[in-house]
């Protein structure tokens, strides 16, 4: 039998159901997290994981909010820097939910890994929002579907990855949070595919509604976006990561050059959301090659409007 998962409550710091050794673990991962976030975390995922190997096998349930509770297996790498309480997951994304929390808008967390925004947007702090949890992989949908259950099925799931159609292919990689379809064909778990507009097509979502599209799959976001050219042009808004090392900026060159959306970027310098006119900005803020920096896009002038008053909230945070 599995044994109930550790308690961690990020607002008070209190931990419980750890043993001793637990304990010492969850100590080193928060400072291991803390320290390491002078350095954009460097190396940090390579060492909690070889900690994790001490470790038994249990998950480890972190209080968000009063009305969120995120699991993860015990001492996993990319997600325990949650144990340092002064770390933010993403902040721009958090910064716009909070923002949103007044919104009648529906989360597609396309690449949802084990639901973090599904459980964050959906929880009442951050408005109760419905949220769609797409994810592909056998390994983290079990996840997925168990952080759905302990947050009361409060969003939904599906099983697929994110393209420019219907169909299927091969999902491939070693770390559960870069799990790709754009890898070897030949090899890897195959899964089914559809695009973001077969959920309007399926009835899923309305072409009507407000959307906050957080597309987080690994080398397929251009196709991902040629398939839900229908869902752009509601009331809409992509939330895209482009990776440091992308020096050719490849997502936000797309975004620019070949759709109507207007392009915005988060600059952890300033704390301000800056409209990219030209890519040349993207060299300034893309400072480290092994992080993801996310990029939001909207023809809507709505979530416009929505995006430019961010600035003054952001103004506010750095005070």
């Amino acid at each position: 039998m599995a044994q109930p998962p550790i308690q961690f409550d990020r607002a008070s710091g209190a931990l419980e159901g750890a043993n001793a050794w637990e304990r010492t673990a969850a100590l080193a991962l928060a400072t291991g997290a803390k320290i390491s976030s002078h350095f954009s975390h460097m190396g940090y995922v390579a060492c909690a994981n070889l900690l994790r190997k001490t470790l038994s096998e249990r998950d480890i349930a972190v209080t968000l909010n009063e009305d969120a509770v995120f699991a993860f297996p015990y001492g996993d790498g990319y997600w325990s820097k949650l144990l340092d309480r002064d770390y933010t997951y993403e902040d721009e994304l958090e910064l716009l939910l909070e923002d949103s929390a007044d919104v009648d808008y529906t989360l597609l967390d396309c690449g949802a890994n084990y639901g973090y925004w599904s459980v964050l947007a959906s929880s009442r702090p951050f408005g109760s929002h419905r949220a769609i949890a797409i994810e592909p992989s056998k390994q983290n949908y079990p996840k997925l579907t168990n952080n759905a259950r302990v947050n009361g099925n409060r969003f939904e799931t599906m099983k697929c990855a994110i393209g420019a159609g219907r169909g299927t292919a091969r999902l491939s990689g070693t770390k559960h949070e870069a799990f790709s379809i754009a890898g070897d064909p030949a090899s890897g778990e195959e899964v089914p595919v559809i695009a973001l507009d077969d959920l309007i097509e399926d009835q899923k979502v309305s072409p009507q509604g407000k959307y906050l599209v957080k597309l987080d799959v690994e080398g397929v976001e251009i196709d991902a976006i040629k398939g839900g050219r229908r869902l752009m042009e509601t009331d809409s808004v992509l939330l895209c990561e482009e990776h440091g090392s992308d020096r050719q900026h490849t997502v936000s060159r797309y975004i620019l050059e070949q759709t109507p959306l207007k392009l915005t970027v988060f600059d952890r310098r300033t704390q301000r959301l800056e409209t990219v006119t030209e890519l040349s900005i993207l060299d300034r803020i893309k400072v480290s090659t092994h992080i993801g920096y996310n990029v939001f896009g909207t023809a809507s002038a709505f979530w416009q409007d929505r995006i430019d008053a961010l600035n003054a909230k952001a103004a506010r945070r750095v005070q």
